[in-house]
Formats: structure tokens, sequence, C-alpha cells
């Protein structure tokens, strides 16, 4: 039975600085912080309660959250991969408090990343109410890791819903919904989440923030440019512990009907038809 995920829902992070992380996330990211607690900070980007998050532990044990539609579906879901051999755990009460969700699953992917699968993200009375004039219309996508791009790629396109829309080399852009991609596979040899992404409302956002990453120095790891994939204009730049974030604008919505999956060279061209060079090391070899 085909897993259908909906959408990406949420990414849980971890630190060994909460201040750094609380910091970074308000002042640069411009998120609202929505919870505090002595062992976790919560942030809103949209009209859902948590899309970003934060506990004290190993930066490498990452979590990303994708939205089934009901209980049904989670129930099924999880029936799917215990068939399959997956170990499967279903989320305490207190972890469905902890990400504003009715309930949830959890497990590894074939490369070893924590995944869930979660019904019902609560949603605010109002969107977030962001802490700088950062153009920030919510949380978009995720790139992942991958050390088996072959298994992984078959989890979600042969057992969950995704399609791939372009390839990039051996790196496959895939999506839930009209929208281009909701997940950038990234071959690699470790798993979890290799970068999240915030949507903004227009180039000048992408731009301010470009100026204002710069000025506090933060480590800016490719762009400003353009994907030749997703049409989307971009900026990626380094946050805590290493890990990715990116601004962009304009990523392209797919024609169900008429679109076909595309096959680009592994070249600086195929990533940024403006010619900006990613200083990733998985984007750049």
């Amino acid at each position: 039975m085909t897993i259908n995920i909906i959408d990406v829902a949420y990414t849980r992070l971890k630190t060994p600085d909460f201040a750094v992380a609380a910091d970074f996330a308000t002042r640069i990211l411009g998120l609202e912080l929505f919870d505090r607690a002595s062992d976790r900070l919560t942030f809103r980007s949209d009209y859902r309660m948590s899309t970003l998050s934060y506990e004290i532990g190993d930066p490498f044990e990452t979590i990303v959250g994708f939205e089934l539609e009901n209980g049904e579906h989670l129930q099924n879901a999880a029936n799917t991969l215990q068939a399959l051999g997956y170990e499967v755990r279903s989320g305490t009460h207190e972890e469905r408090e902890q990400r504003h969700v009715s309930d949830f699953i959890t497990f590894r992917d074939p490369s070893g990343g924590r995944v869930e699968f979660a019904v019902s993200p609560q949603i605010g009375g109002k969107s977030a109410q962001l802490t700088r004039d950062a153009g920030i219309t919510g949380f978009s996508h995720v790139g992942l890791f991958s050390r088996d791009p072959v298994g992984d790629e078959h989890f979600w396109t042969q057992l969950c819903n995704a399609r791939v829309s372009d390839r990039v080399g051996g790196l496959p852009l895939m999506r839930f919904s009209q929208l281009h991609h909701s997940i950038a596979l990234v071959p690699a040899n470790r798993c979890g989440i290799q970068h999240i992404n915030h949507q903004v409302q227009s180039i000048d956002d992408v731009l301010r923030s470009y100026s204002l990453l710069r000025q506090h120095k933060i480590p800016i790891v490719f762009g400003p440019g353009r994907h030749p994939t997703s049409g989307a204009r971009f900026v990626y730049f380094e946050g805590p512990d290493g890990m990715v974030f990116e601004y962009s604008v304009g990523v392209q919505e797919v024609d169900e009907e008429t679109y076909r999956e595309r096959q680009f060279a592994f070249e600086p061209k195929s990533l940024c038809m403006w010619g900006a060079l990613p200083a990733m090391k998985e984007l750049s070899s």
C-alpha cells in the first residue's frame, strides 16, 4: 500500500548550545520563538505551530517530519513499514505535545536517517510573527543526505508517493504536490538533513537577507543564484553546528498532466544558471 504524504511538516535539530541556536533562529533566520523549555526550543515560520525545533544533543541526530492525511493513513503506513522490516515506534503523549501534532510514528529511512510521519499539525490563529523583515512565507523543503541513493529513492517513490521532477547527475529532486520539490536527495557518506529551505516573497527578500548575512559574517555556502531545475532564486548559508539553511523564491509548479522528469548533467551550470559555485562538498565534487 502506497504511503501518501501531503507535505513536509517540520524539522527537529539538536545542538550543544541553546543560546547560539536561539539567537540564530530569531536574529538571523527571523523565525518566531513559540515555545521555550529547559530542553527544547520551538520556532514558527508560517501558519503551523511548529516547523523547526532545537533540543540539547548531538547535531548529527536530525529528524524530518512529513504530514499524512489522517490516523487511518498513519496506521496503514506503520503496518506497511513493519511488514517490510522497518522498526516503527509510535510517539508518546509528551512527544506529540512537543511536535504540536495529534499523532505520529518514527522510524529510520534506508540510509539510517530519522523520519517521522505525523497527522494534524496544529495551526495557529494567525501566521508566525517574524522577528525581522525576512519576507518568509513558510518552511518549504529539505535536502536529505543519502548513504543509499538507490534504496532511499525507492523508499520515497515506490513505498511513498514522491515523484522525481528532475535529476542533477545522481541527485533526484522529488515532489509530493505540484511544487517542484519537497526533497532533494544528496548522495553522501552520512544520513540526516542536508539543508532546510524557507520560501520568501521576492528576490528583494533573498538579496536583503544576503546583505544581512554578510554583515553578520554568516558563511554563505551557495549563491545568490538561480536553479535551472526549479527556477528558484536562492541563497544558502551555514547556521549553528554546520546546518545549511536556504532562502528561495519562485519555485516552479509542475503540471502533472504534461511534466516529464528531466536529467541534468552534474556540473556547475546545472546547479546555478547565474554562475554561482557551491561551497558544500557534496555539490562541489
